[in-house]
């Protein structure tokens, strides 16, 4: 299956448990591989996911919200790509960079399917 992918995304949101992270947004890394339709050899953009729309989709819809796990994240940001997009599936992997002494990264990885 064909699939975009857009990796190493930063974008920044209120997530956490504790009230010290919750005190300002936090930048996370966000990796997105997209599973695409046939395009039965179009060159035409209108015909696949426009991986730039995405990117600003994501960014736009995690402004001013708050989550307390990055699971619940994971499942906003797929449900998104899913609904908005001509996306088949989605794999989405979450990472919080440096919120533990002496852990590189902490995160999580969903995968979904657009539902028939």
């Amino acid at each position: 299956m064909d699939k975009i992918f857009l990796h190493g995304m930063k974008a920044d949101t209120l997530i956490g448990v504790y009230d010290w992270e919750r005190r300002q947004p936090q930048t996370l890394v966000i990796d997105l591989d997209i599973g695409l339709p046939p395009r039965g050899g179009s060159d035409d953009i209108a015909d696949t996911v426009h991986y730039g729309e995405v990117c600003e989709a994501v960014r736009k819809s995690l402004h001013g919200q708050q989550f307390f796990l990055l699971e619940t994240l994971a499942g906003h940001i797929a449900e998104l790509v899913l609904s908005d997009f001509p996306a088949v599936w989605v794999r989405v992997r979450l990472v919080k960079p440096g919120i533990l002494p002496d852990v590189r990264e902490v995160g999580v990885e969903i995968e979904r399917e657009k539902a028939v």
